[in-house]
């Protein structure tokens, strides 16, 4: 029996034993796309070290672990203890592509023999298994990153910097936009490193938001959130092999310490998180750049996209006066790499080096804009001479091709000059004048769409005019009745004529008329009562007094101090003693009845209907700080510090509410600062839409006109027509509006005075004046009507593209008429068309042009 029990022991033991020798892998047949599951290894024994996981396929990707738990349990049967424990090891794994994918076998060292697990099978597809029980550790469907616990790894997979180039193949001087992009699934809070120094290039940086906003993007099924770090643009200037270098970026990660009590960590001034440092490897990449075919002699450097066009300041002068021409070259490409355009002056031309003007930006297709070059001459003899088209050859890099483009020849003709021809002048640029403060104060929002002029409130206006036009007619025809009843009229004028007298009696004191003053001041009294209570002077006594006053709610105190003022003007009148003193009692007592009285019957009511406004218009005051957190006041505040962007923002903002001529001419000026000059003469256009006499914005739109690139010279026009549009600018279409509104009313008036008037001065300044305000009613609904047109259609547009051809017909490849620039004017004169706009410049040219090149006004 001792030797079957002693056996059954053994084979037990021995049971026991095989079964801590295997590793048991387990992990659920089926997931979805995009899933987390469970992956778990589990050796019966704590006596085990070195455990390697197998190879695991890349789209079944490793998102935290392992984690180890230990597990043991004991028993006692008969008096016999027998234990077990195990070690399990655990993953979380996210499938991010379908297909059945095989993890290998992972290994451990366990009681000192190595053994090995079975591999596993895992088929991902696309429908999500609930019969798994595989946990969904998080779900990255926003752009919030998951906070992972303090000591996760972070591989590569979770943050990584992808550089990219938009040509790996390009020309001598062809652009490249470098751009590096930050993937990451993790709570990245920072993150250096620097571009070094690139041999064979000329880089520039594009200036991107310091303020990073990340997006969602997909990369192999995942979801990351995806930032566009840095950005360069880079002009190769040797050919073959360059390399761009790798770049080691130092990134910070925060992580969670769930270890850490948050409350105790509070109130400690600890927390809960810790950042963890990351090296995050850009890698570098070659760019091949193939030389330019033969340069041809005249070549400019130039490579990309460009135009060129030339204008001149005035084709005929006097000899010893400057003229200037204009070069303006622009397009996409290396602009400031080119040389500068050649213009070949006669020979008895004094010559001075041109004036380079740089009005490019960086983008993300290379250098954008344009140079100009002011190129002045000074004529020294007269005649007549040509200055022969300026040519600019560039490398098409679309057609691979050299390419000549050449603006126009002038003829400049050379009169007579005064003086000798050899004087020698020195013709230096004048200062710019500045342009004229900002308007400080509230702001109007002028709703475009609700016109005064020609409103429903215009012609009831006009109506109710005509109707009291009429009344009065009719009310003067019964003067005469009404003129009977002149109670209400003596009521409104009681306390007037009191103050009156007793102004008179004041003055009576002053000079010591005893007599003279007493009865003033009882004429004051009795004549005060008798208007404001409308009691003949026969009727007027103490009782009488006293009872109309009680009725109108005056209180007793109020009626009796009123009557003994009266008793003391008739005693002190025959009193012996101070004279003076009597008369100062006196007259203060009358004034105190008076006012308390007046204060009684009208006052009360006043002072309540006052307070009522003051709190109504502290209200209304307040309101529109409560509407919008942005006021103009702040944005003021801002241009005045010198902060003309945030100032920009502010005012834009504000725009929101409505047009207003008080910030697009805010607007305009912080533009002009920042020397978008384009931006500020649309501004300032849409502010003289609004208010077109305004001074301050025709002087400053004429300051920023001066800065633009095309100086286009209107066309001539008879005088009088220059006038009549200027008297039709001189107020806006509501200003016109208010305009005919008192004209009529003037008028009517005058011809009421006309025809009532009892002289004939009257009757004939009603006559006259009546005619003039009548014509004046007239002329300005027709400047009023003409300027709700230009309102309502808004044919104006400025050209905000860096260059723009104006085309003869509105397809791309159509002839080019001439070369326009931004900031210049154009006049809308087809608009049936989504796609193209022709236009009309002011010096009578037209053309079709792109409408994303344009901008209403």
């Amino acid at each position: 029996m001792r030797r079957f029990v002693f056996l059954l022991q053994f084979v037990l033991y021995g049971v026991i034993f095989a079964n801590a020798q295997k590793l048991i892998v387990n992990v659920p047949s089926q997931v979805a796309v995009g899933e987390n599951f469970r992956l778990t290894y589990t050796v019966n024994t704590q006596n085990a070290k070195d455990f390697h996981i197998g190879n695991i396929p890349d789209a079944l990707e490793v998102i935290t672990g392992p984690f180890k738990s230990v597990q043991a349990s004991y028993r006692m049967v008969n008096g016999h203890t027998t234990g077990a424990s195990s070690i399990t090891f655990t993953f979380i794994l996210c499938a991010s592509k379908k297909g059945s994918y095989t993890i290998s076998p992972a290994q451990i060292t366990a009681n000192g023999k190595r053994v090995s697990s079975s591999s596993a099978r895992v088929k991902v597809s696309g429908e999500s298994q609930d019969n798994s029980g595989a946990p969904r550790m998080h779900e990255e469907t926003d752009d919030q990153p998951r906070l992972r616990d303090a000591g996760t790894p972070i591989t590569g997979r979770d943050l990584f910097i992808k550089v990219s180039a938009n040509k790996r193949r390009v020309h001598e001087q062809e652009p490249v936009l470098l751009t590096y992009k930050v993937y990451t699934l993790v709570d990245l809070t920072q993150l250096e490193g620097k571009m070094p120094d690139l041999t064979g290039f000329h880089t520039q940086e594009i200036p991107l938001p310091q303020q990073k906003s990340f997006h969602i993007e997909r990369v192999n099924g995942r979801p990351y959130r995806c930032v566009t770090w840095s950005q360069y643009v880079m002009y190769p200037q040797m050919t073959g092999k360059l390399e761009i270098p790798s770049i080691t970026f130092n990134g910070t990660v925060i992580q969670q310490n769930r270890n850490v009590d948050p409350f105790e960590a509070f109130l400690n001034g600890g927390s809960g998180y810790i950042e963890v440092k990351r090296a995050i490897k850009a890698p570098g990449m070659t760019i091949q750049v193939d030389p330019l075919p033969a340069r041809p002699a005249n070549f400019s450097g130039g490579v990309g996209k460009f135009n060129i066009s030339a204008q001149i300041s005035k084709t005929e002068v006097k000899a010893n006066e400057p003229v200037t021409i204009r070069v303006v070259v622009g397009g996409i490409g290396n602009l400031k790499l080119i040389k500068q355009p050649i213009v070949n002056f006669p020979k008895d031309f004094d010559k001075y080096d041109a004036k380079v003007s740089d009005k490019t930006k960086l983008t993300q297709n290379g250098v954008e804009g344009n140079m100009i070059y002011d190129f002045m001459a000074v004529p020294r003899n007269q005649g007549d001479y040509v200055i022969p088209a300026i040519e600019f050859v560039y490398y098409d890099t679309d057609s691979n091709t050299y390419k000549t483009v050449k603006t126009q020849s002038f003829n400049l003709h050379v009169a007579k000059g005064e003086g000798g021809g050899s004087s020698s002048v020195d013709y230096s640029d004048m200062k710019d004048k500045d342009i004229h403060p900002i308007k400080e104060g509230d702001f109007d929002i002028q709703d475009t769409a609700n016109i005064f002029y020609g409103s429903v409130a215009y012609w009831a206006l006009l109506s109710v005019l005509f109707i009291i036009f009429v009344g009065v007619l009719i009310i003067f025809r019964k003067r005469a009745i009404d003129n009977a009843n002149i109670t209400q009229l003596k009521i409104k004028k009681a306390n007037r004529i009191a103050t009156k007298r007793l102004k008179y009696a004041n003055k009576l004191m002053l000079n010591g008329e005893h007599d003279k003053f007493y009865d003033e001041v009882l004429r004051a009294l009795w004549g005060y009562v008798g208007d404001k209570l409308n009691m003949p002077v026969e009727h007027l006594s103490r009782e009488n007094i006293h009872d109309n006053l009680s009725h109108r709610e005056v209180d007793d105190e109020t009626i009796g101090l009123f009557l003994r003022a009266i008793d003391e003007c008739e005693y002190n009148r025959y009193a012996p003693g101070d004279t003076k003193g009597n008369m100062n009692q006196t007259f203060e007592a009358a004034m105190t009845a008076i006012i308390k009285i007046e204060d009684v019957l009208s006052g009360l009511k006043k002072r309540k209907n006052g307070v009522n406004m003051v709190i109504l218009l502290a209200f209304l005051a307040v309101l529109p700080a409560q509407v919008s957190a942005v006021t103009k006041k702040n944005a003021d505040d801002e241009y005045k510090k010198g902060n003309y962007q945030q100032a920009i923002r502010d005012y834009e903002e504000l725009l929101k509410q409505g047009p207003s001529v008080e910030l697009y001419y805010n607007l305009g000026n912080a533009y002009f600062r920042t020397d978008n000059i384009t931006r500020a003469v649309l501004n300032y256009e849409r502010a003289l839409l609004l208010s077109p006499g305004d001074d301050d914005i025709k002087f400053n739109l004429q300051m920023a006109r001066s800065k633009t690139i095309d100086k286009i010279t209107p066309k001539s026009e008879m005088f009088f027509i220059t006038w009549y549009k200027s008297l039709v600018n001189f107020t806006s279409v509501d200003g016109w509006g208010k305009t005919a509104i008192m004209s009529i009313a003037i008028a009517l008036v005058l011809v009421l005075l006309y025809l009532f008037g009892h002289k004939i001065v009257l009757r004939k300044v009603g006559f006259y004046g009546g005619v003039c305000f009548l014509v004046l009613f007239v002329l300005a609904n027709i400047f009023a009507y003409q300027q709700k047109c230009i309102l309502t259609k808004r044919t104006g547009a400025i050209i905000t593209a860096p260059s723009v051809s104006l085309k003869k017909t509105p397809v791309a490849n159509s002839e080019s008429n001439t070369i326009l620039h931004e900031g210049s004017r154009v006049e809308i004169i087809d608009d049936t068309m989504k796609d193209w706009k022709f236009v009309e410049l002011e010096d009578g040219r037209e053309g079709w042009v792109p409408s994303n090149r344009l901008e209403r006004i």
